[in-house]
């Protein structure tokens, strides 16, 4: 299970048009909004990545409107393993389980949570906010990381397992984003 002290988010990609013309786009962002409300009120550490910034533009603004305060790391590989900043950025947490979401979940996503469990990570892939332009690809890029052992989980199912109890301040404040 998720434990707040050992989590960190890592979103992945959500930039320019490509953003708006995912399968199922309006349902993810969605999710992906209420995920990062959820876990800043949580005190989760984000890590936001941009893959090619100049050609595929920046993040959402409805994304990126959650994310004051971070900076998005820049990025050229498939996998976000491959960038020194983004792994400089992760150790510096100091946390071994990994949500990760965002797009294309066959491509970066997929790479990206497919290096981090060879690293012996705890991946677990929030799979209603991540999507690919195509469903088909979308689902054999969940498909195959299930088959590498990487988990599936869901924007509520994350945050209540990060929560742990009801009837804390915390709980009503999460409670009112995700409902």
């Amino acid at each position: 299970m998720l434990q707040k002290d050992q989590t960190v988010f890592v979103l992945v990609d959500v930039q320019g048009k490509l953003a708006e013309i995912v399968h199922d786009s309006e349902h993810v962002l969605d999710n992906l909004t209420k995920l990062i409300q959820g876990l800043r009120v949580l005190d989760v550490p984000i890590i936001w990545l941009e893959q090619y910034p100049e050609g595929l533009g920046p993040t959402a603004d409805k994304i990126s409107a959650e994310l004051q305060g971070l900076k998005p790391i820049p990025k050229m590989t498939f996998s976000a393993c491959g960038n020194l900043d983004f792994m400089r950025a992760l150790n510096a947490t100091g946390r071994k389980q990994v949500l990760i979401a965002g797009i294309e979940t066959h491509v970066c996503v997929y790479q990206t949570a497919r290096r981090l469990h060879e690293l012996e990570y705890d991946v677990n892939l929030v799979q209603d906010a991540t999507s690919s332009r195509t469903e088909s690809n979308r689902d054999i890029g969940i498909q195959t990381m299930q088959q590498a052992g990487i988990k599936g989980t869901s924007v509520e199912m994350a945050l209540y397992e990060l929560m742990e109890k009801a009837g804390t301040d915390t709980f009503k404040q999460v409670l009112k984003i995700i409902k």
